[in-house]
């Protein structure tokens, strides 16, 4: 017994060196292969502990499976060993493939005006993630399940009846499965990307998180409306920035029939200008249009373009207000007016 102990040690003392020749080695590879590939760095850093990790359960592994001897703890142990390391390989699996898919956002700016292409990179990219990690633990979790002999045994008696359960299975998960698909199209249909525009359910906000099952709008009072997958696949609603995040609208006034439409229309270049210098409008459109005139009223137009949706808000705001000083200030006979007409009777 004292020499089976003595050998123990030998063989941990073995397996933990082998473990630190590794782990050194892999630090060192990932040293220089920084001084070539800028993202060795990071790799590292999201590696580090899985795989440390890895390589100790290993170490212990074999470990085991050299000095073990035919008794329950034994075999207790190198099943938890067994267990350890399909753990620890999915979580390194993880850990490298969540970095490679990192990568494809490396050069993604959301700060830029038009974003679209960055936004729907962005919106894959984390899409592609949630599904690598959930794929990684079922494996993970099959593969842990049939360490175990029992379970294997209680697959075979089951077998018979798995066309039932299989059927009940379908039809309890329906609504889930539905959702997890349906937030697998978004993500590569081009409906809805991260921080789109959009009115949904009478509501405007932006997009703010997609996931498999469920998506997060951020509404314009920053109140977060969570909707399912299904929702943005299956009812209609407004995206605002999907194939770009310039936009076009309108200020609408009701004036008097006495307004002077020349000068009005001359004074909305000054005012252009000043919504240019302070960023809001983006130069391409600005048209006056007097659009209709009935009811005792002439109703006048202006369209407008900005770069993106909040933008346009504040421009069109910018303009309205900028209409009506003139009109209050230098165009008194355009206020609108309500006109009664008092007859006296006759005989």
């Amino acid at each position: 017994m004292a020499v089976s102990w003595m050998n123990a040690l030998v063989a941990a003392g073995s397996a933990a060196l082998g473990a630190a020749v590794v782990v050194v080695a892999a630090a060192l590879l990932l040293r220089v292969l920084g001084r070539r590939w800028s993202h060795a760095e990071r790799l590292s850093a999201s590696a580090r502990y899985p795989f440390r990790t890895l390589v100790v359960v290993l170490a212990a592994t074999g470990w085991v499976a050299g000095v073990r001897e035919d008794d329950l703890w034994w075999d207790a142990a190198s099943l938890a060993c067994r267990v350890s390391a399909i753990a620890a390989g999915a979580w390194l699996l993880a850990a490298v493939l969540v970095f490679l898919e990192d990568l494809a956002l490396v050069r993604t700016n959301l700060d830029e005006r038009d974003n679209k292409i960055a936004r729907r990179r962005v919106t894959q990219v984390l899409l592609i993630k949630r599904l690598t990690i959930a794929t990684v633990v079922v494996i993970a979790v099959g593969a842990v399940l049939l360490s175990f002999p029992g379970v294997r045994t209680l697959g075979a008696s089951v077998l018979a009846s798995a066309g039932l359960i299989s059927v009940v299975a379908a039809l309890a998960a329906q609504s889930t499965l539905a959702n997890v698909f349906a937030g697998i199209q978004l993500a590569f249909n081009n409906a809805i990307k991260i921080d789109d525009a959009v009115i949904v359910e009478g509501e405007w906000g932006w997009i703010e998180e997609i996931t498999l099952s469920y998506v997060v709008v951020r509404l314009w009072d920053e109140r977060r409306m969570v909707l399912p997958s299904t929702y943005f696949t299956t009812t209609p609603f407004q995206n605002w920035t999907r194939n770009t995040s310039e936009l076009m609208g309108a200020v609408e006034m009701d004036v008097d029939w006495r307004v002077d439409t020349l000068r009005l229309r001359a004074q909305l270049s000054p005012i252009m200008a000043e919504a240019d210098q302070a960023g809001l409008w983006d130069g391409r459109v600005a048209h006056f249009q007097l659009i209709d005139a009935v009811g005792g009223f002439l109703r006048i137009r202006v369209l407008v373009t900005a770069a993106d949706a909040p933008t346009l808000y504040d421009l069109r705001c910018f303009v309205r207000e900028g209409l009506v000083t003139y009109l209050r200030e230098h165009d008194e006979a355009a206020l609108p007016r309500q006109r009664i007409r008092l007859e006296e009777a006759s005989g």
